[in-house]
């Protein structure tokens, strides 16, 4: 499977970069980045070809951008921010605005002429809170569900199918990443919440390893005849693996 990878640098991508290396199906990643990617990033294996695509705006795509991330079988969308402390314009630029831009891009790039069998594979890292119906008052549910509602809404001739994956609590185990994608009160957070939601709250707390595993085999199209995923339905399906 040739694979499509955002936000790789962030607490969740980081930890789905490492499984989608671990993993034998992937055979080629391809990261799209707004910088290069720092040193303390896995690095990839020779056997294993990795490209990274350099976008200063991920509103604008290039024509024979578009054409490359055409040539695949899978994204996951794992870009985004937290919401506090945005405005609800900047905060659904980066999180609807740039996931509409890319699946515009595979549009134009020829993804429903693609000689493949099997539809191209979309997966998005949303949350748990998230709203398609709009009628959460926070804005972090209302605009991670109309991303959701977009994606889970495109038509068969668009030759994608989106699955929608919504983790609760999670924190990166490595540290690397953990260092560098969380602060220092973050961090010593992270110390003290984990525990208490691994242990007394299971339902509110997902593994990252499976947070990362669970999203690669998405991208691979496991459990296809479903479409969104809460965390209790991920820490179920990844029981029976």
């Amino acid at each position: 499977m040739k694979l499509l990878l955002s936000g790789a640098t962030g607490a969740a991508g980081s930890q789905i970069l490492r499984s989608a290396l671990a993993d034998p199906d992937v055979t080629k990643i391809t990261i799209l980045s707004r910088r290069p990617l720092p040193s303390w990033l896995p690095i990839p294996s020779p056997d294993k070809p990795t490209e990274v695509i350099v976008l200063p705006d991920f509103q604008q795509y290039p024509v024979d951008i578009q054409k490359k991330l055409a040539d695949h079988d899978a994204c996951i969308w794992a870009l985004g921010c937290s919401s506090l402390g945005m405005s609800e314009a900047d905060y659904t630029r980066i999180t609807y605005d740039y996931v509409v831009s890319a699946v515009e891009a595979l549009r134009e790039g020829g993804i429903a002429q693609s000689p493949t069998a099997t539809p191209f594979r979309f997966v998005f890292i949303s949350g748990e809170g998230a709203d398609p119906e709009k009628t959460n008052i926070q804005m972090f549910g209302r605009v991670k569900g109309r991303t959701e509602k977009f994606l889970t809404s495109l038509p068969a001739e668009s030759n994608i199918k989106a699955s929608v994956y919504r983790p609760a609590y999670f924190f990166p185990s490595n540290p690397d990443d953990r260092r560098h994608t969380r602060g220092a009160l973050l961090r010593a957070l992270d110390c003290v919440a984990a525990p208490v939601f691994r242990t007394l709250t299971p339902s509110l707390y997902s593994p990252i390893q499976d947070l990362g595993k669970f999203s690669v085999e998405l991208a691979k199209g496991r459990w296809k005849e479903e479409t969104t995923f809460p965390n209790v339905r991920m820490r179920e399906l990844m029981k029976q693996l």
